[in-house]
């Protein structure tokens, strides 16, 4: 595929089973992805990437339309599901070349559970492994995934979600918190 053309690749199924867990996030069983997601939600495993760039920006992406759970609201570099048989460890590069096609080395940070409610139909209930990464890559968006994306520094990412939380997903936001207190060495740019 020419790299400037468009990724269109078609990479979630509402058909993907997830893996369901209980809240020590032993495995308990499998559900179809959109089945997982209604009503207030079943407890499954999902994950979170944040990739800075090398002047320690974060790469942030608007979700596209067509998500059926908070479309067009802004979140980190990348989320999703590990699959049926699959760890999350490799899930989460796997996820991040399907959305981006970046390739960065992750580093596991910490895993928490939450549940969120999105409209009388749908929500979500994780829990969630977060990761960081860096990597210097052009990205080059999913447009089924991501309608838009941007870098954005630390203090200027603080600043819109103070002004415009409404505009960003809940995970994210409660995943930003976190790293920003308890991982600040994340955020420093890297040192050449």
């Amino acid at each position: 595929m020419n790299s400037s053309e468009p990724d269109s690749r078609v990479v979630s199924s509402d058909d993907d089973q997830l893996i369901l867990v209980d809240s020590d996030d032993h495995e308990v069983g499998f559900l179809a992805k959109a089945d997982a997601h209604l009503g207030s939600g079943t407890l499954h495993r999902a994950f979170s990437v944040f990739v800075f760039n090398p002047a320690g920006e974060l790469l942030i992406q608007q979700r596209a339309q067509n998500k059926r759970l908070w479309p067009g609201y802004w979140s980190n570099t990348c989320c999703s599901h590990p699959r049926s048989g699959e760890q999350v460890d490799d899930a989460a590069p796997r996820r991040l070349r399907e959305e981006l096609g970046l390739a960065a080395e992750l580093d596991f940070l910490f895993k928490f559970q939450y549940q969120a409610q999105y409209d009388a139909q749908g929500g979500e209930h994780e829990v969630c492994w977060v990761y960081a990464g860096r990597s210097a890559e052009q990205p080059r968006p999913n447009v089924n995934e991501i309608a838009a994306w941007r870098y954005v520094t630390p203090e200027a990412l603080n600043d819109e979600i103070a002004s415009a939380p409404d505009t960003f997903t809940p995970w994210f936001k409660i995943e930003w918190e976190r790293l920003v207190r308890d991982h600040p060495q994340v955020l420093s740019p890297r040192q050449t």
